[in-house]
């Protein structure tokens, strides 16, 4: 069964999977800023960039907030821990397993070093 964690972690990984995304987040770690110097460096219309930014938004990587007619983005770290706490319960989980698999094969590998 699918919770709404699993849909927003789909979301917040779904957003990091493209370069121009995490170019936005790069850019955004030094501050905040408005849609247009979000864009300068991307060789894209500001539409464009303004997709990118609603995709992140609904992945609960940004917030938004209107100042007069400008648009002032930011980072939001609460789905980036969310994703990171995800990642660091499955990599122990993986780690474990991998520890496993090895102890087993040393073990039989001394078994077939002691056979010849």
């Amino acid at each position: 069964m699918v919770n709404n964690s699993d849909l927003q972690l789909d979301s917040v990984f779904g957003a990091l999977s493209d370069a121009t995304r995490r170019g936005i987040l790069e850019m955004l770690s030094r501050g905040e800023t408005n849609v247009r110097t979000l864009a300068a460096p991307f060789k894209m219309s500001q539409p464009a960039i303004s997709k990118h930014l609603r995709v992140l938004e609904s992945a609960g990587l940004i917030r938004r907030e209107k100042v007069g007619r400008e648009h002032r983005i930011s980072v939001d770290a609460r789905a980036v821990e969310q994703a990171q706490d995800w990642i660091a319960h499955y990599s122990k989980v993986w780690k474990e397993q991998f520890d496993a698999v090895d102890a087993y094969l040393t073990k039989h590998q001394k078994k077939n070093c002691q056979r010849n």
